[in-house]
Parts: C-alpha cells; structure tokens; sequence
C-alpha cells in the first residue's frame, strides 16, 4: 500500500481544564462554591481576598521616628499573661497585666478527651461533630422508655413496640406479632396491651395508635376535662365516626342532638387534632438556603443584583507575583507560575460564573414581570429555550445555571426552577402557564362555600368560561399536588 500525506480541515470540541473548571463552579450551588473557594485560597498560595490584603500593613525599611537600640537592655520576660505598662505612656496598650490566670479560676468548659495521647495533645477540634443530629420519632420514644421504670420484660416488650412504630406514628403490627417477638409462651397478651397503653401516654400525643380512631380518641383523653365540647367529641369519634368520615353532617345532628352552631364547634376541636402525630417530630435536618441574587423595585423597575456575600473578592498576591523571575526555570520559580496561573484561571471562571448567573437571573426578571407586579396567576409559561435563545446560550448551560440556585424576591425566596413551568392552551390562541392555573384553582377553593365545595369538574367548568381549557384529571392533578383535598373531605358546616 502506497503512503500519501493528507491535509484534512475539520471541528471539534476540546474540553479543555480551565472550561471544565468553568462548567463545574456554574453548577455548584452557593454553599458548595463557598466551600470550594475555601478549598482553593488554602491550597493556592497566590490567591488571596481583598479583606486578607487590606489588613497587611506595607511593608517598610525604615522602622521609624522611635528605634531599637542594639545595646539596649533587654525587657523583662513577663510570661504570656501579662504587659508591661509604661506610667508615662500616654497609649493604652491592647491587654492589660492581671494577677492570675482564667483556668486559676474558672474549669474548662470542654470536657477531657477520651482518647489516646496522640489525639490530647492536638488542638484541632471538629465542631461540627458537636452539632446534634435530627431526632426521629423512634431516638424520641426510646428517650422516654428510658425515663420510665420498666421491668426488663416489659423493656423488651416496649423496645419490640417502639421498633414496629411508623415514621406517621401508628403500630404497624399486631399484639400477637409483638408476644411471639418478645418471649412467646412466657408473655402474654394482656401484658402486652399494659405496655403498649403506657408508650400510648407518651409525646406526642396519639402515638403507637393501630388507627385514625384510636389516634383521635387517645389526644381527647389527655385533654383537660374542663375543654368545651370534649364529650361531645368523643361520643363522635367513638361511636359515630364513618359519619364523621363521610361528613354526614344531618345524621351527626341526629345522632348527637346537635344544632348546627354546636356541631361546628365539635368539629373544629376535632380538627385541632394531628391525625398524623409522628409527623411533628423532625426526622431531617434542617436545609439552609442562601439566595445567590437579590430582586427589588426602584423607581418602578425591577433591579436584580447578585449576592455580595456568596462570592468573596479574590485577587492575586502581589507579593508572590513579583517573585517570579522571567527566563527562570527553577522548580520554585516553575511552582510560582503554575500557581499564577491556576489563580488567574480560577478567579476568571468565577467572574465568568457571576456574570453568566446574573445574565440568566435579568432574563427571568424580564420574562415573568407579571408574577413580580401581580404574583403567580399572572406567570407566564417559560421553558429552558426562551432563556438559552434570549442570553444565546445552550440549554444545558441553562440547566446548569438554574439548578440549585435562589432568587430572594419580595415575594419570598424561590428557586430558579421555580419561573419555568408547561402550559395550557387558551381559547384566545394563548398559552397559560402551569403555576397560573395551580394559583387560580388554589384561589376558587379558598373562595367556595364551606357546606358546598366545588367539584373538579366544576372548576375546570368555571376555568373554562375564563378561556383556559382544562381537562376535569388535569384540575385533580394539580389539586392534589397543592395538597387540597377532594370536594366530599372538603365539605363542612358553615
């Protein structure tokens, strides 16, 4: 086979370190940049923040006008605690001598460290292992197990309930489960159903219930037996409660010889209760969320501004810069402009990242001025193509910007994903947005009847009659991801 040289012309996409640096600082939410930033003025010694500069003092040759003589005699060592203060002197010297020591007075508030030599002699101390985890409802209930004086069977048997306890707080297993877990023939029943009515008293209240009944039955009870309407509500529950289920107000009236005033308050004491009282105790810790812009009005115009605190100002270190020698192929002065250089890349992917982010966050601002002006039923349908061909960007650049990123409004904090949402067509020939009918249902059901609660069918009717076609499924969609219940469970006395 016969060797030709060819000439060939073509494109391709190299990703080179700094664009890859750049693509992973615009996806990072603020949290993680802040620590990234960190990261990196601790592993790169030419970086550096304008605060850390603008506390060096420059430095001189001259000492000044009051100089140290070399013959001088030399000042007395006055041990770590204390200055000398000179009675003539007319400055005040930043601490003052004392007799004694802090530690001669007061103990330490950190208890001894357990471990070995090695670990007590380093200072190094990992606060956020001090930081208490988020309690869950079983750390809770066991907690109060062992505040109770239990035999060690009924321990066992207590151990086995709480172990069958869901996150919502019902017992999740059957007595006769509980006994065979426990010891079997040496437990019995009854002695089960003793422990269980004792976790049944403990916080919160209703918990280990085996059903909404008994759930509702057992926070009545730890009522006071002075709260109004307590028999009545219990007399309901006990006795009445598929009508309460069913909502059938008349038959309730009936059975109970209730009017409708007195029936309204059985119903909204009954309604005070958690049906769900597991919920009330934090399984997860808390989520903390720092907006990376700031939107506000001025003069009638809407400014978006970027969150001075996320970012800190970095700048090179002068100092380290100007010892790098040209023509110097030492591996100091090499190390010295590698560093330069992933300083410059890195504080460059920074501005570009800032710029990029207050580019996009301008466009949504623009996009939805209606929410700002009027709020969410005037949202308009936007999708990761308007804002990609508006800033002339990619999507997946869009993507990227717009994922764990948070604008603080006057309307709240909210997610940049939050302006994007599909639409439904109009009678006109428009489009209304997904966010704007969710707004609008939520409005129709705040505004009905409580004796007579709209339908979804009823609400796609009267969305209709507005132009804004709507399927009946797709009303019950958007319902239930509002958390609004159907119309039967919403149903109530006036």
């Amino acid at each position: 086979m016969k060797q030709t040289l060819q000439l060939r012309l073509g494109q391709h996409l190299t990703m080179t370190p700094q664009l890859q640096q750049a693509i992973r600082l615009l996806q990072l939410s603020t949290l993680d940049l802040q620590q990234e930033i960190q990261e990196a003025l601790e592993s790169n010694l030419m970086l550096e923040t304008e605060e850390d500069a603008a506390g060096k003092e420059p430095a001189t040759d001259s000492i000044g006008s009051e100089t140290v003589q070399a013959g001088a005699e030399a000042e007395p060592d006055l041990g770590s605690n204390e200055k000398e203060v000179d009675p003539e002197s007319n400055t005040m010297p930043d601490e003052l001598p004392v007799d004694s020591a802090w530690d001669d007075i007061y103990d330490s508030t950190l208890p001894p460290s357990s471990g070995s030599s090695q670990q007590k002699e380093s200072n190094n101390t990992d606060y956020l292992t001090q930081c208490s985890n988020a309690q869950t409802l079983h750390d809770h209930l066991i907690w109060q197990m062992q505040l109770t004086p239990f035999s060690d069977t009924d321990q066992a048997i207590a151990t086995t309930i709480i172990d069958s306890i869901s996150d919502d707080g019902y017992l999740t297993c059957e007595l006769d489960d509980i006994m065979t877990a426990v010891g079997g023939e040496e437990v019995e029943l009854d002695e089960v159903e003793a422990v269980l009515h004792r976790i049944q008293q403990f916080d919160p209240p209703g918990v280990a219930a085996r059903d909404p009944r008994e759930c509702l039955l057992l926070q009545l009870s730890q009522l006071n037996s002075s709260t109004p309407w307590l028999r009545e509500a219990k007399d309901l529950i006990q006795n009445h409660f598929d009508l309460l289920a069913r909502q059938d107000h008349n038959q309730i009236k009936r059975r109970l010889k209730l009017d409708d005033d007195s029936l309204k308050q059985v119903n909204h004491l009954i309604r005070s209760l958690n049906p769900h009282p597991g919920t009330s105790i934090a399984d997860s810790e808390p989520r903390y969320v720092v907006p990376d812009v700031f939107v506000s009005r001025r003069n009638g115009t809407w400014r978006v501004e970027l969150n001075p605190s996320t970012t800190p100002k970095l700048r090179v270190n002068s100092e380290y810069a100007n010892l790098i020698k040209r023509a110097d192929q030492s591996d100091d002065n090499t190390y010295l402009k590698n560093h330069l250089q992933e300083a410059r890349w890195f504080i460059k992917s920074l501005v570009s990242r800032n710029e990029t982010l207050l580019k996009v966050a301008t466009k949504i601002v623009e996009f939805q001025r209606g929410f700002f002006d009027y709020g969410e039923e005037a949202m308009r349908p936007l999708v990761l193509r308007d804002i990609a061909e508006a800033v002339e960007m990619h999507e997946s650049t869009i993507s990227r910007v717009t994922t764990n990123k948070y604008m603080h409004t006057p309307r709240g904090t909210l997610e940049f994903k939050y302006f994007f949402s599909s639409h439904v067509g109009t009678s006109g020939g428009g489009e209304c947005s997904a966010t704007a009918i969710r707004a609008l249902i939520k409005k129709l059901v705040s505004a009905e009847k409580p004796n007579k609660p709209l339908s979804d069918n009823k609400i796609a009717g009267i969305l209709g009659e507005q132009g804004i076609n709507i399927a009946r499924r797709t009303v019950a969609k958007y319902r239930e991801s509002m958390a609004i219940p159907p119309s039967n469970e919403r149903k109530r006395l006036a």
